[in-house]
């Protein structure tokens, strides 16, 4: 049987100011395929170009394909497909028309999100950051399964944060119905990030398929695009013209780097399951979250019992799950 990974540094070389480009440097992607959820804004879209760049055919499933069509215009070895991860929906037909093709996935890389929005319901009245950033990537992972496995396994990589540290899994309130709080949500939202990585890999691990989680560093991106300058202000990561001011903030290709690094990197090889930060497997914490350096991951978005939790959760939920007896599926 396949120990756990320890949750600690493996001493990578790596660190907060390197690039994803960087982190590939001597790998050759050449006839890997990778899947990038948001891979045409942001981070997503300096992943895909680091991945692209090194060889790999890149698929961006994005809720807005015309937009990623134009993002991506100039990278080569790029498709785009229509996905909403809000919409269960959305995923079963991209899951469907990916299956379909007969391809295989190398790295699945679930980029997108949305964070501290304001007050949203999807689907069935689930709160919005929980079901994109979440319960959107666990039904996709577990419909597009027949791909990960094809060709003896793939890595999955689940975008988390050091936003984490706001929440852990809420079980009496998960979906906020008493009382919204939009960075009690997100920090909800990626623990769930972090613990489905956990689990994923202690199912997948027989079958080749390991899976990460990661704090990417703090960057500016399209993902602040519901926080009001003023907030950001106040915070400290602006002043009023827009201009970032917290020195620990990385560049896009700095963040897109530990990402990369989880996907690719053979240091991981026969490793899965744990949290990571600056391209090294992350420190465990219970204290609080330092103003700046490393953030750490708290045990609550490890704990083994907290993900086989909330896997049985979100199969519930969506009505998915890859490793469900075909008669209960």
């Amino acid at each position: 049987m396949t120990t756990q990974t320890p949750q600690h540094s493996i001493g990578s070389g790596f660190g907060a100011r390197t690039t994803a480009a960087e982190v590939l440097r001597g790998i050759d992607l050449s006839g890997k395929l990778a899947l990038v959820t948001g891979g045409y804004s942001g981070l997503g879209l300096e992943t895909t170009r680091a991945l692209a760049g090194a060889g790999a055919h890149v698929v961006v499933p994005a809720r807005r394909p015309e937009t990623a069509r134009e993002a991506l215009a100039g990278i080569d070895g790029t498709e785009v497909g229509t996905l909403d991860l809000g919409d269960l929906d959305s995923v079963a037909s991209f899951a469907d028309g990916f299956l379909a093709t007969g391809r295989g996935i190398d790295f699945l890389i679930d980029s997108a999100g949305i964070m501290a929005c304001p007050e949203t319901r999807v689907g069935p009245g689930w709160e919005a950051q929980f079901a994109t950033n979440h319960l959107g990537h666990y039904a996709l992972a577990n419909r597009l399964w027949p791909a990960l496995v094809r060709d003896g396994g793939a890595r999955v990589v689940s975008v988390s944060s050091a936003g984490h540290h706001n929440s852990p899994v809420r079980w009496d309130d998960i979906h906020f119905e008493h009382g919204y709080d939009k960075w009690q949500a997100y920090g909800q939202a990626k623990t769930a990030n972090a613990l489905f990585a956990v689990e994923l890999d202690a199912r997948g691990r027989e079958s080749g398929v390991r899976a990460f989680s990661l704090h990417p560093g703090g960057i500016l991106t399209p993902l602040q695009r519901h926080l009001a300058t003023e907030e950001m202000v106040d915070r400290g990561w602006i002043d009023e013209d827009g201009t970032p001011l917290n020195p620990s903030f990385k560049t896009p290709e700095q963040g897109a780097a530990t990402q990369v690094w989880a996907a690719t990197s053979p240091q991981l090889a026969g490793m899965g399951g744990v949290y990571c930060e600056d391209c090294d497997i992350a420190a465990v914490t219970d204290g609080e979250r330092p103003a700046d350096g490393p953030a750490g991951v708290r045990t609550y978005a490890t704990d083994p019992e907290q993900a086989a939790r909330l896997w049985a959760l979100s199969a519930r939920l969506t009505g998915v799950d890859a490793f469900a007896p075909e008669s209960a599926a």
